[in-house]
């Protein structure tokens, strides 16, 4: 804010500070990395411009902040500036039992649900000693919901990095796709997002009649709806001139930085952890680890496109997979109810199963009741699980005392690991191609603020 030559500031407001220009005194509002910038750019010879950038994705209103240094168009200096979203939810599972933790954990990285829950469970189970114990059918239904999920959030990327770049039509695309993949989520959860489906022993309930049918019919209309979002941004010089040489980071880079998923695959690293790490049987199933060697964003973006076609084809392998049987654990200390039925309302269970669950035997409803309440112990002793999910690797860190809670809980999600990289990516090159490098990265705000 500038004010007439004779303006003097005596406000002593300790959070801004003033200087003297030719336009009159200049009001700066300050604070944490904002200070420090403006601080160093103030001892600089040079003239230099700071700026907060964005929001640009819409996932970014203002729990994103970007903080750049300009010379002119060039971005001198980039910090990323996060915490503003924080939902406490790793302290909340201290004061949880271990299934409700499932509630807490869907909700972080938002956007891929299916794999906070699995990462956690599965390391629940290894706890338990129950990983063997898990029903064939719970682990495929699993498989299936989390390369669904892998679709539905690379859709989300390709949609919101095509609009910030302006192609609104990719956009267009990307959402009319996923809303295919949410009504298969919400058909076999009852919910689009924040499922808390996968329990500890298995899932929450089977599939209802008509789910296999359903998802044969939505993998037939993605695959071939793929096509117009490849049509119009594969090889589109417009896109590609945004994207070509763009938010560039080589393996070394990716390396020094932890940097995973399709940004380090974006370097010719075939690394993914259905591969390198199995689990949930992904070494039995069939498909490519998709690499580019661009180290670009348009790498990146290649990558994603072509890992929703490898996703159906596990999908597919899944529905062939699929056998009739338990989706929990039998182990009745453990094993939350999984056949769940509705009431004539629509609401609650039905009154057949309260009287099947009242009507075994007195020791039956109090420990049906004990389970509920209290939840089961696990053993002490501490894991670590990491799972692909379509942003990098996201593991989870679980200490038991023993309990029936858990002691810590902590996840490394890669949006977090992955935006260090902005700095490398964006230093260096134009104040546009900011918006392309973090597109590129993916991140999602919820999994960064835990």
């Amino acid at each position: 804010m500038a004010g007439t030559d004779d303006v003097t500031y005596t406000g002593g407001d300790s959070y801004a500070g003033a200087r003297e220009t030719t336009e009159g005194t200049v009001y700066t509002v300050t604070g944490q990395d904002w200070d420090s910038v403006v601080q160093g750019v103030a001892a600089s010879d040079e003239e230099r411009v700071v700026v907060n950038m964005g929001p640009q994705h819409p996932s970014t209103h203002g729990v994103l902040r970007l903080i750049l240094e300009l010379d002119g168009e060039t971005v001198t200096e980039t910090r990323v500036g996060v915490g503003y979203l924080h939902t406490g939810i790793e302290k909340n599972l201290e004061y949880r039992s271990w299934t409700q933790g499932v509630t807490f954990v869907t909700r972080m990285d938002y956007l891929s649900p299916f794999f906070n829950e699995t990462a956690y469970c599965l390391a629940v189970e290894k706890l338990l000693g129950i990983t063997e114990q898990v029903p064939e059918r719970a682990t495929v239904i699993r498989v299936m919901l989390m390369e669904l999920n892998r679709i539905s959030s690379h859709l989300v990327a390709l949609a919101t990095g095509g609009m910030e770049l302006g192609a609104l039509t990719a956009m267009i695309f990307g959402f009319r796709e996923r809303e295919l993949v949410l009504d298969v989520f919400e058909l076999v959860t009852g919910l689009r997002m924040n499922h808390a489906y996968v329990r500890p022993g298995g899932v929450a309930q089977d599939l209802p009649p008509g789910a296999v049918d359903k998802i044969a019919e939505t993998v037939t209309q993605l695959r071939r709806n793929f096509k117009d979002t490849a049509d119009l941004l594969e090889g589109n010089g417009i896109f590609m001139a945004r994207t070509e040489g763009i938010g560039y980071l080589d393996l070394a880079g990716c390396m020094a930085l932890g940097i995973t998923g399709p940004v380090l695959r974006s370097t010719g690293l075939p690394w993914d952890l259905r591969k390198t790490q199995p689990y949930c049987g992904y070494e039995t199933y069939e498909f490519d680890v998709v690499t580019q060697t661009t180290c670009d964003s348009y790498g990146r973006f290649l990558i994603r496109l072509r890992e929703m076609g490898e996703s159906l084809k596990i999908v597919e392998q899944c529905l062939d997979r699929l056998q009739p049987g338990p989706v929990m654990v039998e182990d009745k200390k453990i094993a939350w109810p999984a056949q769940l039925a509705i009431g004539s309302d629509g609401m609650g269970n039905s009154l057949d199963h309260i009287r099947h669950i009242m009507g075994e035997s007195m020791e039956a409803l109090i420990h049906h009741f004990k389970l509920v309440t209290e939840g089961f112990h696990v053993p002490a002793g501490q894991v670590y699980q990491a799972v692909e999910s379509p942003r990098g690797e996201l593991g989870v860190h679980v200490v038991s005392d023993g309990g029936t809670r858990p002691y810590r809980v902590h996840f490394r999600d890669p949006s977090f690991t992955n935006l260090q990289a902005t700095a490398a990516m964006c230093e260096g090159g134009q104040v546009a191609d900011v918006i392309a490098a973090v597109a590129s990265i993916d991140p999602v705000m919820g999994g960064v603020d835990r």
